[in-house]
């Protein structure tokens, strides 16, 4: 433990599951305090007594709920330092021409809208403070256009545009936002390799380091040093956490019919 995040406020999204239960568990680690707002009652509850952090039941995709965990986290701790938008829900692996307008709507709601506005409403109390942190969880299914999942590709890659955009714009408050493009063994990621057998140890195989990581001991601390104070002149990137995986590309080629 380096207590590199001692003292500090955390919201974290999607965080009962998978890398959000990771960077929530790494992040108290480190010291800091963690809000847990989670879709899955259950779940984020559970990780968030795990860790003595704060579960707030929350669906991103929906408004008034992101911007009631917010609310509740500010109540609670009379602070919000970190944001950490990770969330994701739902999703079908089909090709484009299949694809329902309520599909790619619930893929923007919840990838790009819930970023949106639980950065809108973290915004005031980080600027009026000089000092914030957000850590948007992106993708390199939207960088290297993977088949079959063109609403998450697309929200995903939506919100590394707003990532920069609110870096330019919030640059002289002090507040920085950067993006993290993981890859890891996340539940998402299982269950799509579940329906495809053979392609986990493609994905695998495909990367130059041989695996695809581990969301607290790969992807966690890299979180970890965008939320901190070292990373205070880091505004407005997209970080690969891969492997290297993004330099090639990769041979996720589902056959989808």
């Amino acid at each position: 433990m380096t207590g590199a995040l001692r003292g500090k406020v955390a919201l974290i999204t999607g965080a009962g599951a998978g890398i959000g239960a990771g960077l929530a568990r790494r992040f108290a680690y480190e010291g800091a305090r963690v809000v847990v707002a989670e879709y899955d009652a259950a779940a984020g509850a559970a990780v968030a007594d795990e860790i003595d952090g704060l579960f707030v039941e929350t669906d991103v995709a929906q408004r008034v709920q992101v911007e009631n965990a917010v609310d509740v986290a500010l109540a609670e701790f009379g602070a919000l330092d970190i944001l950490v938008n990770n969330a994701w829900g739902g999703g079908a692996l089909n090709r484009v021409e299949a694809k329902t307008d309520e599909q790619v709507a619930h893929g923007m709601a919840v990838g790009y809208y819930g970023p949106f506005w639980a950065m809108r409403a973290a915004y005031p109390a980080m600027k009026q403070r000089g000092w914030g942190r957000v850590v948007n969880m992106c993708s390199l299914n939207g960088v290297n256009a993977h088949m079959g999942s063109l609403e998450y590709n697309t929200a995903k890659e939506a919100l590394r545009t707003l990532t920069r955009t609110a870096a330019r714009e919030w640059a002289p408050t002090g507040v920085t936002v950067n993006a993290i493009c993981p890859a890891a063994k996340s539940q998402a990621f299982l269950r799509a390799m579940a329906d495809y057998p053979g392609m986990e140890e493609l994905a695998d195989a495909a990367n130059p380091m041989g695996r695809m990581g581990d969301p607290y001991e790969d992807i966690a601390p890299v979180a970890v040093f965008l939320a901190g104070e070292g990373s205070r002149y880091v505004t407005g990137n997209t970080l690969f956490v891969d492997g290297g995986s993004h330099i090639n590309g990769v041979a996720w080629a589902p056959d989808l019919g």
